[in-house]
């Protein structure tokens, strides 16, 4: 005679399946995190400088690369290269929503001297950028 036989129930969460998704969730973060990186490549001129205070809002980060090309940073926007007009007027008009917002010059080591000052004056003239900084790497890479 066939007797039925109870089980005992179980109080608790099978918590295996949350633990194997959040394991692959891991590794994707992981493998994506280093295709994430935004801005463009320069090699940065090596000194020693005071970092910006940590309360201050994100800078807006005018590039020049090596071969003279210019780019801004604003949140997400893809790096293009753009006219030295462009990045003067997207700087002021985002001046005129946030006139907080530091503006900072990241200058590859490789490009001239001159290109360099001639952004940073672009800045201070056409869109009437307050004050100016430089980026740079720490001496001790």
């Amino acid at each position: 005679m066939y007797r039925r036989v109870r089980r005992k129930k179980v109080a608790e969460i099978n918590v295996v399946p949350y633990i194997d998704v959040m394991l692959v969730l891991l590794i994707i973060f992981m493998v994506t995190a280093p295709l994430i990186t935004q801005g463009v490549k320069v090699d940065l001129p090596q000194a020693e400088a005071e970092p910006l205070d940590k309360d201050s809002k994100p800078p807006l980060v005018a590039s020049v690369d090596k071969e003279g090309n210019y780019y801004l940073a604003v949140g997400t926007s893809k790096n293009e290269p753009m006219s030295a007009e462009e990045v003067a007027t997207l700087v002021a008009a985002h001046l005129q929503l946030e006139p907080d917002t530091p503006v900072v010059v990241n200058g590859d080591g490789a490009v001239s001297y001159d290109a360099v000052i001639q952004l940073m004056v672009l800045l201070q003239q056409q869109a009437g950028v307050p004050s100016v900084g430089l980026m740079t790497d720490s001496a001790e890479k």
